[in-house]
Parts: structure tokens; C-alpha cells; sequence
């Protein structure tokens, strides 16, 4: 019996005594109810009769804790002299504790150990984490300088990366009912699974004071891919039929060419009209292939129709500087993988509604989340060894408290801006 239940046949017994005495057939009464035998019932009783007067009746079982095989003390302080070499498995970590792996595990499910999955980051040298640092005071918005310092919104920005999105995963996770049969992939060659790159241009969506929505800050994606006759024939297809075939090779020309025929007319299109005429940023990381920022023909194409549109180049080696690596391309490849495209064609159009697909307000958080990946990177002085801090953002958008611009501590401002001026 539960501790519950217990309590529930002494307050039946309550009920049916007066003035504190049972007739005989009581317990047998109650004992028939709760179907359970006489004799529990009685020494239930008999326990909450021996309770001293003014103490509170506790009828609960007496072998809690007392009772089944003990545990096995492991002594989890010997697990930081473990090298990390030897802790990549529990059954090596166990062999080096010399415990069982049953008994590991099982602090594994306590939370007396911790799983912790390891990412290999960029490495930083003096000058990328100095360049780190004065980035990130350059976003810091200047009307509210010194006293109450805050990030700057952002509503200029326009991040745009590129990303490799594959047809199907080397390895996939699937829930199964016990009596289905396991999925069987194949293909010819998995070092050769079809792919596309594409460019993906996204801003900082905007919301009236209701919270609608009236810029979704997406530009676009668009695939490097290009329609080509088939050069030979086969059961699919003609010889000479048109179809999109992916560029395996990306050039610095492509990628002007990208932004310039696709990129700026999208954003010339969707861009409010309330910020027409000033200054658009383009924010790229420093990949060799990308464009350089004094280019001629670019700038002439960028300040077309009375726009002023500018390219700048975040730190070197910072995905973390960049809301698409921050969490956006993640977020629609994992929606992008719930299709199972066969052909190129239908994987470039599987991304592409990903793109479109991806709530706005989902976008909005990810800029607050690069905001305080920033004062993050402040606090450890340009490195990348910090954490990305959990904000609640849910719920702070659901209680109607969900700030546009993070505020950043003022001692670390100044301790950063001095830390640069030396």
C-alpha cells in the first residue's frame, strides 16, 4: 500500500470510531473495502492510537529507505582525475572508476553526472578577439550611451551566409512501433549524397505596439543552381531535357552576381517604406570568395533607385556574430529533413518553404539571443569559451515582456572600452 492509501483506511477507521474506540467489525468493515487484510488495518490503527497527544498522526510505511538492495557508494570526485580521453563512453569511464556501468548509469539518471556533448570551435587569435570585442561595441546603440548602455535593434542589418543543405542525413533517428520493420536506405555512395549551397538573406523582423507582424525581415534564399540540358539520356529523363543541376564550385564572381541580380532587388521590394533612403548593412563573414566591400560594380548596383546599401564584414572566425550560424540554418534544416526530397528540384523547393515557413517571432528571438551572445564575448574579454545564456524567452514573449534591445551592463562596457584603449 501507498502512503496515501494507508491514510485513507485510518481516516475510514476515524469515521466509523467513537470516541476513540472500534467495535469489533469495524476493521474487518474497512479491511473489505480497501481490500486489504485485517491485520494491516489494525496495525494501522494501532499506530495512530500510540501517537503521542499533539503530534500529527503519521500512519506511513516505516521501511522507506530501509529496505531492498543498498546502493553502492561511488565516489564521483576521482571521475576530474578520469582524462577526458577516458570519459567518452560510460563503460570506459566506468572501467576507470572500477565500478559497474549499471551502477554509472544509474547516476546518469540522477543527475549525479552530466552527459555533455563537445563542439570544436574557431581558434581565436589576439587580434580576432580584440576585433570581437570592438564589434560588439560598435553595436551597442549610441543615444543610450554612457549611463543605460543597450544594443542597438538592428533593423538596418541584413545577415546574409551560405550553407550546404543535403538531400537526406548519412544517419537518421526514427521512433518505431515493435512490430515494424526498420527503414532501409540506400544509395550508391554515401560521401556523394546530392547537395546544394544556397545563400540566405534575412533581417530583423518588425511588429506594431499589438505585436503584428509588418515586416517579416525575410529576403530570401536562393540556390546556386542553374538549368542544364541532360547530356545523356536514362529511364528518368531525354537526353536534352532541362534540369537544375547544383554548381559544385562557388566563385567570388558567383556570389556578386547573386547578390546583385536577386539579393538587391528583393530587398528593394520588401523593405518597409518607412526607412527609405537610409543606410542598409549588409553583414558577411570573411570568406575569400566573398565580396570585397569597395567593390565598383557592386557599390554602382547598391545605391540604384535611391538606396544606399553597404557591405560589412563581421570578425573573422565568429559564426556566433551571425544570426543564420547563430540558430536560423539550423532551425530550417531540421524542417527541411521532415521532407524527403528525391530529386534536386524538390530539395531546393523543400528549403526554400522551410525559409518561408520558419515563424517570424522565432527570427525576432534569435537576434536577442546573438545580442546577449555579444555582452557574453564581452564578459570573457573577445573569447569564445562562454555560454549562451538561457533568457526564457517564451515566456517573456507570451507575458508581453519581451525587449527589443537587450541592455548591456555599464561597468563592463567600460571595462571593455578601456581594455581597447590600451
Amino acid at each position: 500500500m501507498t502512503d496515501g492509501e494507508r491514510l485513507e483506511v485510518y481516516h475510514a477507521l476515524l469515521e466509523k470510531s467513537i470516541n476513540g474506540e472500534l467495535q469489533k467489525h469495524h476493521t474487518t468493515e474497512v479491511s473489505h473495502s480497501f481490500s486489504v487484510p485485517v491485520q494491516t488495518v489494525q496495525k494501522i490503527w494501532r499506530r495512530a492510537k500510540n501517537t503521542s497527544s499533539g503530534e500529527e498522526v503519521d500512519v506511513s510505511h516505516r521501511r522507506k529507505g530501509n529496505c531492498g538492495r543498498k546502493k553502492v557508494h561511488i565516489d564521483l570526485t576521482k571521475i576530474v582525475d578520469v582524462p577526458l580521453r577516458r570519459r567518452k563512453t560510460l563503460r570506459s569511464l566506468a572501467a576507470s572508476l572500477d565500478v559497474s556501468c549499471t551502477s554509472l548509469f544509474r547516476c546518469l539518471k540522477e543527475g549525479l553526472i552530466k552527459r555533455h556533448t563537445n563542439a570544436i570551435k574557431p581558434s581565436l587569435s589576439p587580434d580576432n578577439m580584440r576585433a570581437r570585442l570592438e564589434f560588439c561595441i560598435s553595436m551597442l546603440d549610441s543615444s543610450t550611451m554612457p549611463d543605460d548602455p543597450k544594443f542597438a535593434a538592428m533593423h538596418d542589418v541584413v545577415h546574409i551566409d551560405e550553407k550546404w543543405f543535403y538531400m537526406t542525413k548519412k544517419t537518421e533517428t526514427y521512433y518505431l512501433h515493435p512490430v515494424e520493420d526498420p527503414p532501409y536506405r540506400s544509395c550508391r555512395s554515401k560521401n556523394y549524397i546530392g547537395k546544394v549551397m544556397f545563400l540566405a538573406a534575412m533581417a530583423r523582423p518588425r511588429f506594431d505596439e499589438e505585436g503584428n507582424e509588418i515586416f517579416s525581415g525575410k529576403i530570401g534564399i536562393f540556390p546556386f543552381a542553374k538549368m542544364q540540358p541532360a547530356k545523356r539520356g536514362s529511364k528518368n529523363r531525354a537526353a536534352g531535357t532541362m534540369e537544375l543541376k547544383p554548381m559544385t564550385s562557388i566563385k567570388r564572381e558567383d556570389i556578386k552576381e547573386l547578390l546583385i541580380g536577386k539579393v538587391f532587388p528583393r530587398i528593394r521590394e520588401r523593405w518597409p517604406q518607412g526607412d527609405f533612403g537610409k543606410t542598409i548593412y549588409i553583414q558577411q563573414d570573411n570568406a575569400p570568395t566573398h565580396v570585397d566591400p569597395s567593390d565598383e560594380n557592386f557599390r554602382a548596383a547598391a545605391s540604384q533607385h535611391g538606396f544606399d546599401i553597404r557591405l560589412m564584414c563581421q570578425p573573422p572566425n565568429s559564426p556566433d556574430l551571425n544570426i543564420l550560424d547563430l540558430g536560423f540554418f539550423g532551425a530550417i534544416q531540421t524542417l527541411q529533413h521532415q521532407v524527403c526530397p528525391r530529386t534536386i528540384e524538390e530539395l531546393v523547393s523543400a528549403v526554400e518553404n522551410s525559409f518561408d515557413e520558419y515563424p517570424t517571432n522565432l527570427v525576432n528571438r534569435i537576434f536577442l539571443t546573438l545580442q546577449s551572445c555579444m555582452q557574453e564575448i564581452m564578459k570573457v574579454q573577445g573569447k569564445n569559451t562562454y555560454k549562451i545564456p538561457h533568457l526564457k524567452k517564451a515566456i517573456m514573449e507570451r507575458e508581453g515582456n519581451l525587449p527589443s534591445q537587450m541592455s548591456c551592463n555599464r561597468l563592463l562596457v567600460c571595462d571593455v572600452i578601456n581594455y581597447l584603449a590600451t
